[in-house]
């Protein structure tokens, strides 16, 4: 296993769970295995308690289940003619070879760091294994900071902005797009940067980063905008995004997919017999469009490493794909998508009308009832869902899975509306907001002409 954190630990686990006299080795360069990267912006922002917190598995219980675990080890080269990686100790620097029968590939991914002047400077953070976040934390701790420029305003470059204004620091976040996380619809998108702002995190939005000034002691000293707008720092995040790690696999001839990431089959095998891969490294396939595409998600990555693992144990198991199901939390706001956004329904050639309601999160006179937005996209004559998008106070986020189920099963937005859901005035109106977005999507789909 290249990588211990979810998929290679999952495949690990599963592949030993099945034959109890396979020989199973775990290279992991970090210093922690199956931990919880998601989790990160959360201990950084004390909402998590401890580092400790975010670890599922530790190297010693993977150790107790007969794993050889190797850590602060990283796999250098792999030889698929010898059936051997190439190891090095990263704390001792000693070299060694570690030959195999079977071989997964679950190396995850790299922050996106955008090719402007100082973008290599001390100061600079990309947050993406858990050593980042202990980097980044023991920073922000060192009480040398007090302004923040968060470079992108996706998921991750969010959470980090929030973390860093729950810890009273002034933020910062610049990101190209005209809304804050480009994969929602630009009308859902405004109502986050509304949230956004009224936790006094600073947005701009439509700008590029051009440079990161550097100071003469060699740190970052804040950011200039391709508009030449300067945004002074004490620290810089970034927050772009990330790439799938494939540099070992396409130095071995591992083949990669269309979406950059190494391509496999249902099974999580590669091109190479014997040669499996999963996590954010891989390639996945979306189940509306058919696209070829990068998820970095845990949930994925545990997935699609059980599968592999069954797999290699002599199992029969496969990954399904994805529908783009994400939920995020931005202080007292929480935002979540499912399935195609209008823009990508578009390019993947469907036709289709979009209904958007605005209702509560509990029945209107409850106490505690916040507003809530849900937007729906439905294919044009059949009615099927394809998207989805939710944004709206606490207790808004977790609707979203009761939609990824529907478009999960291809179900039409004339059959969500009639769904039993659950109803109490602590819950929900009676009439719950997707309830109301189905009826009125489906009153699209009843009233266009083609």
């Amino acid at each position: 296993m290249i990588g211990g954190d979810a998929a290679g630990g999952s495949a690990a686990s599963q592949a030993k769970k099945r034959q109890r006299d396979l020989g199973v080795v775990m290279f992991e360069r970090g210093r922690a295995t199956s931990y919880s990267a998601c989790g990160i912006p959360y201990w950084i922002s004390g909402a998590v308690a401890s580092e400790a917190a975010l670890v599922a598995r530790t190297p010693a219980q993977h150790r107790a289940a007969g794993i050889d675990v190797r850590m602060r080890t990283e796999v250098v080269g792999i030889d698929l003619d010898r059936r051997a990686v190439h190891w090095r100790d990263l704390d001792g620097g000693a070299e060694g070879d570690e030959p195999f029968d079977e071989l997964v590939y679950a190396t995850g991914s790299v922050p996106l760091r955008p090719r402007v002047p100082g973008i290599d400077a001390a100061g600079v953070y990309g947050v993406q294994v858990l050593d980042d976040g202990v980097a980044l934390r023991a920073e922000l701790d060192s009480g040398r900071v007090r302004r923040v420029v968060v470079v992108g305003g996706g998921y991750i470059g969010l959470e980090i902005a929030e973390a860093c204004r729950l810890r009273g620091l002034e933020v910062t976040v610049v990101d190209l797009s005209a809304t804050p996380v480009g994969t929602f619809d630009p009308d859902v998108g405004e109502f986050i940067a509304e949230a956004i702002r009224r936790e006094g995190i600073e947005l701009v939005l439509g700008d590029g980063v051009a440079a990161v000034e550097v100071g003469a002691d060699g740190r970052a000293r804040g950011v200039v905008t391709a508009s030449g707008r300067e945004l002074p720092a004490d620290l810089v995040v970034l927050g772009l995004g990330v790439r799938p790690n494939v540099r070992l696999a396409e130095e071995a001839g591992i083949p990669s997919g269309v979406s950059g990431g190494v391509a496999v089959d249902a099974r999580m095998s590669t091109q190479v017999p014997g040669v499996w891969a999963a996590g954010d490294c891989v390639e996945s396939r979306h189940r509306l469009s058919g696209e070829r595409m990068v998820v970095a998600l845990g949930t994925h990555a545990n997935k699609q490493g059980r599968v592999a693992g069954i797999n290699i144990g002599g199992g029969y198991a496969t990954f399904p794909g994805v529908i783009g199901t994400a939920v995020t939390k931005i202080c007292d706001t929480e935002a979540a998508r499912t399935g195609l956004s209008s823009r990508e329904a578009e390019a993947a050639g469907y036709s289709f009308v979009t209904a958007v309601v605005d209702s509560t999160t509990k029945a209107g006179y409850f106490p505690g009832s916040r507003p809530i937005r849900v937007k729906m996209i439905a294919e044009r004559r059949s009615g099927r869902l394809l998207g989805a998008q939710i944004v709206g106070r606490k207790a808004s986020g977790k609707r979203i899975d009761a939609l990824a189920i529907c478009i999960w099963n291809e179900m039409s937005v004339d059959e969500i509306l009639s769904l039993d859901l659950s109803y109490a005035p602590p819950f929900s109106p009676v009439w719950d907001p997707v309830l109301i977005a189905a009826r009125k999507a489906f009153e699209a789909v009843e009233a266009d002409p083609r």
